[in-house]
């Protein structure tokens, strides 16, 4: 298997790695006129799609697994409450949680990211939207989400949860629902929490605001109590729509 320390960064992707120190000023420049460019599409492509729910997970789960088939039927239950599921647009969850919510007659939307090894949009997106850059795409999965619902992952997924914890605890986001599905794997996370809780890392409360389990009926509830009812978001809730109809 080649090392990411191994590969040859093709010259038309070397533009958006800016992290390794300065660069000349007029390559700053360009970039971020490009990240302008990215917000700025983002926000034009997602500002009407309402209230959202926004599911992480890995891509590397198959359809027919577990988590696969339960992040569908939690994605469906999401949309028949009237919430756009939003997802990083790819395939194994992020496929599984926007195929229930097509399914479900309610908005499916991705924000995908381009690799290096391309990442295609699964085929079950109303609304898709591409970006070079992660922390730009990080943007837009929280910022029209009222609910995050955290599915088995990896690095991608663990990155996604702290953001969104991170946020919460800092105040820059309300203190917006978040659940773990999947009692079993994340029993081992929850444990370090629990240490950092116990050396006065973080606080009781930031630790009770993680609702961890294995049940759909249980994620709806906890986000309809916590988001839908907190900020009052019902009128703006969408219908769902009848099967096979697309958004407009």
């Amino acid at each position: 298997m080649t090392s990411p320390r191994d590969r040859v960064v093709p010259a038309s992707r070397r533009e958006q790695i800016f992290l390794s120190g300065p660069r000349l000023r007029r390559r700053e420049l360009r970039t971020l006129a490009r990240v302008f460019g990215e917000l700025l599409r983002g926000f034009r492509a997602l500002h009407f799609v309402g209230p959202c729910v926004t599911v992480f997970g890995s891509a590397r789960i198959a359809p027919g697994e577990p988590a696969y088939e339960l992040t569908r039927a939690t994605a469906a239950a999401l949309a028949r409450e009237g919430f756009g599921v939003m997802t990083g647009g790819g395939p194994g969850i992020m496929e599984a949680a926007n195929r229930g919510a097509r399914e479900a007659g309610g908005v499916s939307i991705g924000c995908n990211i381009e690799l290096e090894h391309e990442q295609e949009p699964n085929p079950y997106l109303d609304v898709s939207v591409d970006f070079d850059y992660f922390f730009v795409r990080k943007v837009m999965l929280v910022k029209y989400s009222y609910a995050f619902v955290v599915m088995p992952g990896g690095f991608g997924t663990a990155d996604e949860l702290f953001e969104a914890l991170t946020l919460i605890q800092t105040g820059k986001i309300h203190d917006f629902p978040v659940v773990l599905m999947g009692t079993e794997f994340w029993e081992p996370l929850l444990g370090q929490l629990r240490r950092m809780l116990s050396d006065g890392l973080i606080g009781e409360e930031e630790l009770a605001q993680l609702l961890v389990t294995d049940e759909v009926d249980a994620v709806v509830a906890h986000v309809r109590a916590h988001a839908v009812d907190r900020f009052r978001i019902g009128e703006r809730l969408r219908p769902i729509r009848a099967i096979g109809e697309r958004a407009a």
